[in-house]
């Protein structure tokens, strides 16, 4: 039995050592599997009542509701998200990353279309004003027909109880709400609502007038690196609640990478299923608190929150 265990944690470690030497030496894909760290509750085992990385309630066991028609479609402008997509009654409409546009395809079943109810497609007509051509429909794996926007499925947030509520915005760092084209809805959008510029680059650099040199996503977001989280072994400590407030950013292709070191450049798939861009093996997120490109509001939040330099560094951290 000794015999056995110990080739048996041999095993284990070499694996270990695999997997973050391959990190290292910047093999890009695969990535270890991290858990939760710190006082952050475990992904698999979510308090009851809360949300896993799909967005779905745990310990409800209600039915799925009947689906609710959506009716004449509005667009309600948001002071932080600008303009959001609404039903006929002014709930927001919400996408999910999980889904697919180009084919529509939901991913959202089960316990997770409780918190998620589905719009169907019957009955909904074109907000006044938008494109009534990117209203469409998407077949589910029950047969029912769901509305799509631009592709994207729609869905309602079960914990939005009045108009005009957006509880559902960044939950699980997967859930958005709608811009009227289908895409995420931004402050300060333009005509596009919510687009991104086609030949921005996925990470970039900006010189901040204070920070100098941080790294930002696409839409120019500044990225921030968690002082709990670890890189050898990979592990992240922000979990349930804390990603409402940083979303994490998600996977980035190495080729859609300007000035941004490349080095431990790997996706971590995370505990709770959500896949993460690292930077030097570092999980990177960016912060709910930052409305527009530009925004540091993130800095040093708690002493443990920081913009990221080109080479992966935290910036401003007490050394």
């Amino acid at each position: 039995m000794n015999t056995w265990r110990n080739a048996s944690l041999a095993v284990t470690a070499a694996a270990l050592l695999t997997l973050t030497t391959a990190c290292g030496q910047e093999q890009g894909t695969a990535s270890p599997n991290g858990q939760a760290v710190g006082n952050a509750a475990p992904a698999q085992q979510p308090a009851e009542g809360g949300y896993g990385s799909d967005g779905a309630g745990y310990g409800s066991g209600a039915d799925v509701a009947a689906p609710k028609a959506a009716g004449q479609l509005a667009v309600r402008n948001s002071k932080k998200l600008g303009k959001v997509l609404t039903d006929s009654e002014g709930f927001t409409l919400y996408r999910f990353d999980k889904d697919t546009a180009k084919p529509p395809k939901s991913n959202c079943d089960g316990e997770c279309e409780k918190a998620w109810p589905v719009v169907p497609a019957d009955d909904a007509t074109a907000a006044a004003g938008t494109d009534a051509s990117l209203l469409g429909e998407v077949v589910r794996t029950d047969g029912s027909k769901q509305l799509t926007v631009g592709g994207w499925p729609m869905y309602r947030f079960a914990k939005d109880t009045s108009p005009g509520q957006t509880g559902g915005q960044g939950v699980g760092g997967t859930w958005f709400a709608a811009a009227p084209d289908g895409k995420k809805a931004a402050a300060n959008a333009d005509s596009t609502e919510g687009a991104e510029p086609a030949d921005a680059a996925g990470l970039s650099v900006r010189e901040d007038p204070e920070l100098g040199d941080i790294v930002v996503d696409k839409r120019g977001m500044t990225v921030y690196r968690f002082t709990k989280d670890s890189a050898w072994p990979m592990k992240t400590a922000c979990t349930g609640e804390c990603l409402k407030k940083w979303p994490v950013v998600a996977p980035v292709s190495k080729n859609s990478v300007e000035g941004v070191t490349k080095k431990g450049f790997v996706t971590f798939d995370r505990p709770d299923g959500i896949k993460q861009q690292t930077i030097d093996c570092w999980p990177v997120y960016t912060f709910a608190g930052d409305e527009k490109p530009g925004d540091v509001n993130g800095q040093g939040v708690g002493g443990t929150w920081f913009a990221v330099s080109p080479d992966s560094k935290l910036v401003g951290a007490q050394k």
